[in-house]
């Protein structure tokens, strides 16, 4: 028989579908590390000692998934100081740094980051940087039967909740008794379809702990530390929360009159003003006021998508533990909480944090569900992306990222009776999500121009002509897409400090080199999920990238914000993964103390560089470019207080000025405009009540009109605390 060649081994790895019984001889640098040299971690394994593997499954022992990637020859392990790993690092900090505005130096920057990449992968095939891979879990008992029952029973209560959902000529499709109840049942008999009954050992625990006459409380060094970061992160979720952003715009408007309409009581399935918007949001900030008894206001919108912010933040911590440990997950909890992306996104108060919000515990359940074989995790990810296509348009793309994680999983796993597992739970994630979106469904069939209209309006030539080759400008749009994380963010100032990189320095370098290091893994290692933290970042900026007939609003950091669970994350694996290599490489403490300076070196970075992106230039952008409604809405309800009256001030109409519903929002009267076209001043001569007129300083004849109409009126200028904000005031007492 004729010895297999080193072509015949490379053709084995790239069919990684297919059974290889083809290795190279022991010692040879390109084998696989040996399993008993590799440095463990016993926090990753994470799998409980009574789990028992399903029937037919061989599980790999903990031992050796959860071990550090490095390889396991003596000469390369013996002590010696990382130049190779700083080196990369420092090179790629440089790189970064030539690449911030507003001096940039692309070529530069690109030779620093390719010699950097080089640096990395020579000092991860050296052992140098030892990336931990995703602990290991047996698969759970599962003998795969459901209860048909149910999913008849379920079935048919789909059917007839999307027959209830229906409206009647000229009605609104909306929430009542008996199709909510409809659709909740059928959401419950499909779960009980498939779920496995399992013991609740945390209620089993808290009912223990809460039978206890006295409680231990154990501190350790881990809870403090984890502690200050959270802290940390609530600083910058909360901070001026009150001002930043400082001022709502026309789009916050829209937002307030639909959460008005649900305090009225129309509890719409879709919201059809401003080209229409999934009902998540609304009722989400409902709960707010009600909990929390704030009035319907800014910082309603704003509590809720903050809170969202922090679910996210939750589960980007647990992902950290499914794909890698304890540090990969502080690491990515810590960086993503002080970044001025994310944190954008929470403050806002539109319904952009609704994308990352669904996202991150979509993959925790997937990616759980995998290493466990446990359709109860897949049930549970069907609801969340159920739920998700409620939340925000750009979220639609998700199902798809679904299918490709089922895709890559199935091709990559060698069981064929976990392989029959996973289509299973592709099934059960259809269905579930298919249940949870039915309104939705049925107003997507009832009325397809509405609910696809802002998606189409920008992959299509249905608002404008697309501006050039469709295939031209998609290809044009996934460079810039993936180029925002280093480069330019784009244009839009409601979101963005604009044309600027998402990322701050050390963020920028660490996902660039953490992308190389995850790319070199999957390489050697063929472990699925390496190609699916790649391959997830272009799908989850397809909303932006897809926005053809609108070229110039891509990037955009709402249309894109689910991407930052995975960039979060491929940076903690590096930065974990660099501490690691230090600790093996040099003695006694040395390494932890180096790896400390550096962890708190780039953290410390971090913090401060985006404390400046966030609380100032973004805050002063912002204010630059918004109008001005706060302080007009302080001035009239100061007016009010005073002349003890109601509804007798306005908003002189003026282009391109303010957004007279947000002054109304602002001044108390939620339900108002209170603009006044200039037409209509002369009947306010009936009015005998005291009355206020705000003017644009610019609106000399319109000042000049009211000087007529009431001469003992008085006016002055309003000087603003942001420059060029400022405003004319006309008030006119009662009885003049």
């Amino acid at each position: 028989m004729q010895e297999p060649s080193v072509w015949d081994y490379v053709k084995s790895k790239l069919a990684f579908w297919r059974e290889s019984t083809l290795e190279l001889p022991a010692g040879n640098p390109f084998a696989e590390p040996a399993a008993e040299n590799a440095l463990a971690d016993p926090s990753l394994a994470n799998v409980s000692a009574t789990d028992a593997p399903a029937p037919g499954v061989t599980p790999v022992p903990p031992a050796v998934t959860a071990a550090a990637d490095i390889p396991t020859d003596p000469l390369r392990r013996k002590l010696r100081f990382p130049w190779l790993p700083l080196g990369a690092l420092f090179l790629a900090l440089l790189g970064q740094v030539l690449l911030e505005p507003p001096d940039r130096s692309i070529p530069w920057a690109v030779i620093f980051y390719l010699i950097a990449s080089v640096l990395i992968l020579v000092a991860y095939w050296r052992g140098d940087v030892q990336p931990v891979l995703p602990p290991s879990g047996a698969a759970m008992p599962d003998n795969m039967r459901i209860h048909w029952e149910g999913l008849a029973i379920g079935a048919l209560l789909m059917l007839l909740t999307f027959a209830t959902f229906g409206a009647p000529d000229g009605q609104a499709h909306d929430f009542n008794f008996l199709n909510t109840a409809l659709w909740l049942l059928s959401i419950g008999y499909l779960v009980w379809t498939f779920a496995i009954p399992r013991r609740n050992l945390g209620w089993d625990r808290l009912k223990n702990t809460l039978r206890q006459r006295k409680w231990k409380i154990t501190i350790t060094r881990w809870g403090l530390l984890l502690l200050a970061i959270i802290g940390i992160v609530l600083v910058y979720r909360f901070y001026h929360l009150s001002t930043l952003p400082a001022e709502m715009v026309s789009d916050h408007a829209e937002k307030l009159l639909d959460v008005q309409d649900v305090l009225s009581g129309q509890l719409h399935v879709f919201f059809p003003r401003n080209t229409g918007r999934e009902f998540f949001q609304f009722y989400w900030t409902v709960l707010m006021i009600k909990l929390f008894q704030i009035p319907v206001s800014f910082m309603a919108l704003k509590v809720g998508t903050v809170l969202a912010g922090l679910i996210t933040l939750g589960y980007i911590y647990r992902l950290g533990l499914e794909l890698g440990n304890k540090w990969v997950a502080m690491l990515a909890l810590a960086f993503c909480g002080v970044s001025y992306w994310a944190n954008i996104m929470s403050r806002i108060g539109l319904r952009f944090p609704l994308y990352p919000l669904f996202t991150a515990p979509l993959l925790f359940y997937l990616f759980r569900g995998f290493r466990n074989a446990n359709r109860n995790d897949f049930i549970k990810a069907g609801l969340v992306l159920g739920l998700g296509l409620h939340g925000y348009t750009s979220y639609r793309i998700v199902p798809l990222l679904v299918v490709v994680a089922f895709g890559l999983y199935i091709l990559h796993e060698k069981s064929g009776e976990l392989r029959k597992r996973a289509l299973m739970g592709l099934a059960i994630v259809s269905l579930i999500s298919l249940a949870v979106f039915m309104p939705l469904l049925r107003y997507a069939v009832d009325d397809p121009t509405m609910f696809g209209y802002r998606a189409l309006t920008r992959m299509s030539s249905l608002e404008r002509p697309l501006p050039g080759s469709p295939v031209q400008i998609f290809f044009s749009n996934v460079g810039n897409a993936l180029a925002m994380f280093q480069y330019d963010n784009g244009d839009v100032w409601v979101h963005s400090v604009t044309h600027r990189p998402a990322l701050d320095v050390g963020s920028a370098a660490l996902f660039f080199l953490g992308a190389v290091i995850v790319l070199a893994r999957y390489v050697r290692r063929r472990h699925w999920l390496d190609l699916f933290l790649l391959v997830s970042i272009p799908i989850l900026l397809l909303p932006s990238i897809l926005s053809l007939a609108f070229p110039n609003e891509n990037p955009n950091l709402n249309r894109t914000a689910a991407a930052y669970i995975i960039v979060f994350l491929i940076l903690a694996i590096f930065l974990d993964a660099l501490l690691r290599g230090f600790k093996s490489m040099l003695p006694g403490r040395l390494g932890l103390m180096l790896g400390g300076v550096v962890a708190l070196s780039l953290f410390g970075w971090a913090c401060w560089q985006n404390y400046d992106l966030l609380f100032v230039q973004y805050d002063a952008s912002f204010r630059q470019s918004a109008g001005n409604a706060t302080e007009m809405g302080a001035e009239i309800r100061a007016f009010e207080a005073l002349t003890r009256t109601s509804g007798s001030a306005y908003v002189v109409a003026f282009p391109y000025w303010v957004d007279t519903r947000l002054v109304g929002i602002e001044s108390g009267h939620p339900a108002s405009d209170l603009a006044i076209q200039p037409p209509e001043l002369d009947g306010t001569i009936v009015q005998r009540s005291a009355k206020l007129f705000l003017l644009k300083p610019e609106d000399g004849a319109d000042l000049k009109k009211l000087q007529g109409l009431y001469p003992q009126g008085r006016s002055w200028l309003f000087t603003s605390v942001t420059p060029g904000k400022d405003f004319m005031e006309f008030m006119v007492l009662a009885g003049q």
